[in-house]
């Protein structure tokens, strides 16, 4: 039997005897990790749509409860694990959770971290029923059946959408999604800026690591030539970034609104979702850009433009600065962009 016909023989085998009733998805990353996700996670509800899922990471992705309630039901904390990078582990509270993933008897557990080198023999000490996900041939694999050879050299998008596929599990589309609440709407209003809607630009300098952030000297440049054409100029970050935005702000003729700060992820989105172009660093408002269809000049500092930039290249441009270093190049494109993008109808 070929491994793609494998997962339906199963769901149909559990739905005879009970069907996949709780599920665990382990994605313990950063924003822009978990948007690149979010289509195959609306696939994997498609097919599950009274499974209970629960989304295993990072302490700040218990928003997303709040932010896609149809896709997750519950959230437990990651303490952390040796070898990863994203957090320092809390080895003193490992063994708890540990033992309250094997508490959880979970019907699933679906590995869509990474490549499975570190985290595969870790989730298969959870004991859930079944566990699937990434592997690669010279590391452990917890169900060669369930387990998809890592995917290279694909988009992010895509790679998870390749594990549904592997798993049985039909696509619902590759768009990215960013619902806006109403309590983003108000909190956006509350800060009683002076934008109109299309009329202004984001400029967000910032991303984790310096390695991946385009000099400030360059955005201060790309923001000065827009605001010379009439442009409005938003400087966007969190507060961690403000000396970043002050940095550009400072290197700019004309004056830019730093916005740094001063938003909540939702009130940063709606900013993205009325501005005309967002000019960012390969980083998690660039998914959000991407989700919200706001045009996007996106600058990859990492080597990686083709996993992660955005899919839409019409609305979306992603310079690989690795491989050609000319701010003149930047600006034209940045320039076609504009011209070439309709200006979008601000829906509240």
């Amino acid at each position: 039997m070929a491994v793609q016909g494998i997962f339906p023989l199963i769901y149909m085998l559990m739905n005879f005897a009970g069907s996949l009733q709780k599920i665990a998805i382990f994605r313990a990353l950063q924003l822009g990790d978990m948007l690149c996700a979010i289509p195959a996670i609306r696939a994997l509800r498609s097919v599950y749509p009274d499974a209970h899922i629960t989304l295993l990471g990072l302490a700040w992705e218990e928003s997303l409860l709040t932010r896609f309630p149809g896709y997750f039901d519950a959230f437990i904390e990651f303490p952390g694990y040796p070898g990863l990078p994203e957090q320092e582990p809390d080895l003193k509270r490992f063994p708890a959770f540990l033992n309250a993933m094997q508490q959880e008897q979970f019907d699933l557990v679906l590995q869509m971290q990474g490549n499975g080198s570190i985290v595969n023999p870790m989730l298969a000490l959870f004991n859930g029923r079944y566990t699937a996900g990434y592997w690669r041939r010279e590391d452990y694999c917890p169900d060669p059946a369930l387990f998809l050879e890592y995917p290279e050299h694909v988009n992010e998008i895509e790679r998870h959408l390749l594990l549904m596929n592997h798993l049985g599990i039909p696509s619902q589309g590759k768009e990215l999604e960013f619902p806006i609440s109403a309590q983003d709407k108000y909190e956006f209003e509350q800060l009683h800026l002076p934008l109109t809607p299309g009329e202004y630009i984001c400029i967000h300098p910032g991303s984790r690591g310096s390695w991946r952030q385009w000099p400030t000297e360059l955005f201060a440049s790309l923001a000065d030539h827009f605001a010379s054409l009439g442009w409005q100029i938003v400087l966007t970050g969190t507060k961690q970034e403000i000396p970043l935005t002050m940095e550009v702000a400072s290197k700019m003729q004309y004056t830019a609104i730093n916005a740094a700060g001063i938003t909540k992820l939702g009130s940063l989105a709606v900013m993205i979702k009325h501005a005309r172009a967002l000019f960012s660093n390969c980083t998690g408002v660039s998914h959000i850009a991407a989700a919200l269809q706001t045009p996007s000049i996106v600058i990859s500092m990492d080597g990686e433009p083709d996993r992660w930039g955005p899919l839409n290249k019409q609305l979306h441009y992603t310079i690989d600065w690795t491989r050609e270093q000319r701010y003149d190049r930047v600006q034209s494109w940045s320039e076609h962009l504009l011209a070439q993008t309709a200006r979008r109808p601000i829906l509240q």
